[in-house]
């Protein structure tokens, strides 16, 4: 029963970001200073056991469960000092946040020079944690706000391929198509297309699951577009620090 349940709720999206998190933690050395930025329920945090872990959210999404936080605060004003981190991890947060822009220069803040953030974050997904739900981004407006909020983009890629995004696209058919004749259209009518939309339901359902399981074979980038990005940020190891939060302006 356990094999069809895990069928079923697989996610390809959540396979291709625990990849991601695996690659960047086993490139931490031993004892670095982790920072993960509107952490949630830090359901990445084992991998991170090696290092020195804080974690920094809000937690004000009432529907939301959250691991307890290090620092429970707005992320555009983490209070540590200047330089603090040597890594970030910051996946799909930043969405969320009304001024995206102000928080990438607070994150860049916290970072010691020649550190290095992990990102990724929806191109294409449904309304969720309302209302604090804000924004979706394509390569380039990731790539001005990176630079603006003065990080070097190493890498700006494709999380998951076009197979990802046909089954979260499906799977939203399979939840979402009405089955109530009222709810197709009006009049008899409505009672006509139930069976076709039942039909097609459960297609959609049968073929999700089978572009999940594609997706983990192959990651196809060669048309359509992705559900998420993923970036590798580095700050400048030269970078001049910025003033200390309330100093004037010279």
């Amino acid at each position: 029963m356990s094999f069809f349940r895990n069928l079923l709720t697989f996610n390809s999206s959540r396979y291709r970001l625990q990849q991601e998190n695996e690659a960047f933690a086993a490139k931490i050395p031993d004892g670095a200073l982790v920072l993960d930025a509107g952490a949630g329920e830090a359901p990445y945090r084992y991998l991170y056991q090696h290092t020195r872990y804080e974690s920094a959210d809000f937690e004000q999404v009432s529907q939301k469960a959250y691991a307890p936080s290090t620092y429970v605060c707005d992320l555009k004003d983490i209070p540590v000092e200047d330089c603090r981190f040597d890594f970030i991890v910051f996946t799909q947060v930043m969405e969320h946040l009304p001024e995206p822009g102000t928080v990438l220069a607070e994150l860049n803040r916290v970072l010691k020079p020649g550190g290095k953030m992990l990102y990724s974050g929806p191109l294409f997904f449904e309304e969720h944690e309302q209302p604090y739900d804000f924004y979706r981004y394509t390569q380039y407006a990731l790539r001005h706000l990176f630079e603006q909020g003065g990080f070097d983009v190493e890498r700006l890629d494709w999380l998951e391929g076009y197979f990802g995004t046909v089954a979260y696209q499906l799977g939203g058919m399979a939840r979402n198509l009405p089955l109530r004749p009222a709810d197709i259209t009006p009049g008899f009518a409505g009672y006509l297309l139930v069976p076709i939309f039942l039909f097609l339901k459960l297609g959609a359902a049968g073929c999700s699951v089978l572009f999940h399981r594609l997706e983990t074979r192959l990651k196809f980038q060669r048309g359509g577009y992705p559900k998420n990005y993923v970036a590798i940020l580095s700050k400048p190891a030269g970078m001049q620090q910025p003033r200390e939060r309330g100093a004037p302006a010279l």
